[in-house]
């Protein structure tokens, strides 16, 4: 009896008599199984590539890039968990699945608990750049059972955390960083050389915890149970499919359930509800088409071409490439899975009719855009080497690499120098300051009505102003009628707002928000231009109002 379950089918003994053969089942890549605990070299390189991106990331990683409010909400989440305070700073409304944040929770406890005014965003980028090292391991690993060479490996980490585009999305603290690390755990454990029935099913429970982290990775999971498929004995693929495709859905379903318990699966008055939050989601305004120059959709692709055009637009050739072609070399057949991912997103990006296309979509395709790339390179080295002499081949594909160099480096260097030394969040620190009681311009924060965006959110709590009625997000002052219901005088009810661009964006759509702008004056301003930030009181003399 074996001592581990396995999907692999025993071999046949061979038979004593004649014309009887010993039937030999042969793991799909035909080459030998990687195993990263059993080799040192690929330790130590992996440990060098860890090295350049904690240099390249964690350099100034709380200056660059400019604090969001979708990092401040994830954040003040995660302290709301950590205070007991429920699944949220305001009522939780199934906008996520909480899991994401629960997980920031969880890995910042020990820093918050020890010290709690360490619980900002810039502070807890630290978190993400964690994060991102485990995704770099897991993605050497998984290329390295996909059959890419050592060298190969290397070069797809090296292109998913070293490019200016991976530096300004991973080092902010994003749900999707989170899901992506899941969902390459699902795919290395859907790859493993030794096929044990446990992997399976992990891969399963991996790809579940990535959807319950950011909702969106949903669109990777097909090439997940492509890459099970393909790696799986034909002879026991029905139960590693069965079984992976069961531990995914019977965790994932424990979100839907969460709300059924709560009362809040379905509409009903008085509550929020899963049905709510998902229609939400689908029927938020469109970006428009990526193809149409002006849209909002088209202008995200600008940004993410702003920062690196190599990894998106030679990542999405090499997996279209390896989709189309998968046949033309082992890596290229081994890569099959992680080029399908890159298809399926980039198709939704592209020929959706309606939706949302959200800054940091293009995270999730990251690391299969690296590894496709690897792929590509290492299917070209061996195509080189079967059709020329070796030192010929070697000097051939030395000089495409150098071509590729020769333009990649200038590029990458210049956004990565500025990742490493701009600081565009300094005049969010000294928003911060000025509020802090301790500069003087506020006596009494606990008395004190602010309306300010996640980004700063946790920053005033830290400093003593009431969470929630002190400290107020500002979109809660028009959508939340809990806060509405503290501010009966409207702006009146305000002392002061710290105008940041995100205010100032949606204000027009938000009635309390923008009178509390008009009817405000700036007496501290930090930046210029439409990146500043101000610190606004309100006006109340000769109005007839205020408390």
């Amino acid at each position: 009896m074996t001592s581990a379950l396995t999907t692999d089918p025993p071999r046949h003994p061979a038979a004593s008599g004649p014309g009887h053969r010993t039937v030999a089942f042969t793991p799909f890549p035909p080459s030998p199984p990687f195993r990263f605990w059993a080799s040192r070299t690929d330790q130590w390189l992996c440990l060098a590539l860890l090295a350049a991106i904690t240099a390249v990331q964690g350099v100034n990683i709380g200056g660059f890039p400019t604090f969001s409010d979708d990092e401040g909400t994830y954040l003040s989440q995660a302290w709301a968990i950590q205070q007991g305070q429920g699944l949220a700073h305001y009522e939780y409304w199934y906008d996520h699945p909480p899991l994401g944040w629960l997980q920031i929770a969880l890995l910042t406890w020990l820093p918050a608990l020890l010290v709690p005014e360490s619980m900002t965003v810039g502070s807890v980028r630290a978190v993400m750049l964690c994060v991102t090292l485990v995704t770099g391991v897991l993605l050497y690993v998984l290329a390295r059972r996909l059959a890419l060479p050592r060298w190969a490996a290397a070069l797809a980490v090296a292109l998913f955390g070293l490019s200016p585009l991976s530096v300004e999305l991973h080092r902010q603290i994003f749900l999707d960083n989170i899901a992506v690390a899941w969902v390459l755990a699902a795919f290395v454990l859907a790859a493993s050389p030794s096929r044990h029935l446990w992997h399976h099913f992990a891969a399963g429970l991996c790809a579940a915890v990535a959807v319950l982290s950011k909702e969106t990775i949903l669109l990777a999971l097909p090439a997940v149970l492509f890459t099970l498929w393909r790696h799986s004995h034909r002879d026991t693929r029905k139960f590693a499919v069965t079984g992976a495709l069961t531990s995914c859905v019977l965790l994932g379903l424990l979100y839907p359930l969460y709300a059924m318990l709560n009362g809040e699966l379905l509409p009903g008055r008085g509550h929020v509800s899963l049905w709510e939050g998902v229609v939400y989601q689908l029927s938020r305004p469109g970006s428009g088409s990526v193809f149409v120059d002006g849209s909002d959709a088209n202008k995200v692709v600008d940004s993410w071409l702003y920062y690196d055009t190599v990894l998106p637009a030679a990542g999405l050739a090499a997996a279209v490439l390896l989709a189309a072609g998968h046949r033309w070399s082992v890596t290229a057949r081994a890569s099959a899975g992680p080029a399908f991912a890159v298809v399926l997103l980039a198709s939704v990006a592209a020929f959706r009719t309606s939706g949302y296309l959200p800054d940091m979509y293009i995270i999730q395709a990251l690391p299969f855009l690296a590894l496709c790339l690897a792929a590509v390179a290492a299917s070209v080295h061996g195509l080189l080497r079967r059709s020329m002499p070796r030192a010929l081949a070697a000097a051939a594909f030395g000089l495409l690499l150098a071509a590729g160099a020769s333009y990649t480096v200038p590029h990458w260097y210049a956004g990565t120098r500025t990742a490493m030394t701009a600081d565009p969040n300094a005049r969010f620190r000294a928003a911060a300051a000025w509020l802090d009681p301790s500069a003087g311009n506020v006596t009494d924060p606990a008395r004190t009505r602010v309306l300010v965006d996640d980004a700063l959110w946790t920053d005033l709590v830290h400093s003593g102003y009431t969470p929630g009625t002190g400290a107020i997000w500002f979109y809660k002052a028009d959508l939340d009628p809990a806060v509405k219901a503290t501010l009966p005088g409207g702006w009146r009810d305000v002392d002061h707002i710290v105008s940041t661009p995100t205010v100032r964006r949606d204000a027009p759509d938000l009635p309390t928000v923008a009178d509390v702008l008009e009817h405000s004056e700036p007496v501290a301003t930090f930046g210029e231009g439409p990146q500043r930030v101000e610190i606004r009181t309100v006006r109340r003399t000769g109005d007839g109002g205020g408390r």
